[in-house]
């Protein structure tokens, strides 16, 4: 049995994941050759994925409406598939490409994942042993290998900031993450994180400066704390905190900083996530019929 009071918070995560590959480099991607691939994942993949191949002509989809898009879409010649553990959903999709005759390519972290022995070719990213939804350094590994930030300046920048982060975050018990309107990709992939960590228990909204003109700001609470990051909000929120980020920071950056900032809200909260994991991995492999782990390796 795993005493999952020990599991570490995402800020640490995203520390580790840094130094990984501040350690090992940062990972190299070579050249998709599709003119118009499909982009596939499950929930934060398909936000990595999206991230990658936002300057492509590339159609994205994830596993509830995938073969929609593949039926009506045109000029598919290529797909990448996006899974860290090369499980669940993953093969199910693969299948269905090799049966279409599309060409299909893997990214994971995964070696001989049960996708990776039906798709044409497979990159293997490398990762850290995390606690499982964590998926941080598996999904900023492969941003990185996009954008080629330097982990050792995020790291810098992580540091830097610290002294702005409240001491007091428990104080609030609904958070607002602005974003820059270039990096709305990035977004889902924060909200799903509140999602793992707090679910019902905690509200975490993030917004673009320009979505969060339209109305999202009617309703206003005294204990909801507005944190901007690489943009200097003036305009919103009772409570405000901005934080400035490198002149030419980039999705790894803001992604590593945004987990950093997260795990500091999971430590001044009580441990919703660590209380319940066992439980849910425990439903989870029933759901999935495979044999999940709390702890990821």
């Amino acid at each position: 049995m795993i005493d999952t009071s020990k599991l570490i918070d995402l800020d640490e995560c995203a520390i580790n994941a840094l130094d990984l590959f501040k350690k090992k480099g940062i990972p190299k991607l070579e050249d998709i050759s599709f003119n118009r691939p499909i982009v596939l994942g499950s929930s934060n993949a398909l936000v990595a994925g999206k991230i990658i191949f936002e300057d492509t002509d590339a159609v994205f989809a994830d596993e509830s409406n995938f073969i929609k898009k593949l039926d009506t879409t045109k000029n598919i010649d290529g797909a990448v598939i996006l899974s860290a553990s090369g499980g669940k959903h993953a093969p199910i999709i693969a299948e269905e490409l090799k049966n279409r005759k599309i060409e299909s390519i893997l990214f994971t972290n995964t070696e001989n994942s049960q996708a990776g022995r039906i798709v044409d070719h497979t990159y293997i990213f490398n990762k850290n042993t995390e606690p499982y939804t964590y998926n941080t350094s598996t999904y900023l590994g492969m941003i990185l290998s996009k954008t080629k930030e330097n982990p050792s300046q995020i790291i810098e920048t992580i540091e830097s900031i610290k002294n702005i982060i409240p001491t007091d975050l428990s104080k609030y018990n609904a958070y607002f993450i602005i974003i820059p309107n270039e990096f709305e990709n990035l977004r889902e992939m924060l909200i799903t994180k509140f999602d793992e960590l707090f679910g019902p228990m905690l509200v975490g909204r993030v917004y673009t400066p320009e979505q969060t003109k339209h109305a999202k700001t009617v309703t206003e609470s005294d204990t909801e704390l507005f944190i901007s990051l690489g943009y200097e909000n003036n305009l919103f929120g009772k409570n405000r905190i901005n934080i400035p980020l490198s002149e030419k920071f980039n999705y790894g950056t803001l992604m590593a900083v945004a987990y950093y900032i997260i795990g500091q809200i999971q430590k001044a909260n009580p441990p919703y996530f660590k209380n319940n994991i066992e439980r849910y991995i425990k439903e989870s492999s029933e759901i999935f019929h495979e044999k999940l782990e709390v702890i990821v390796k």
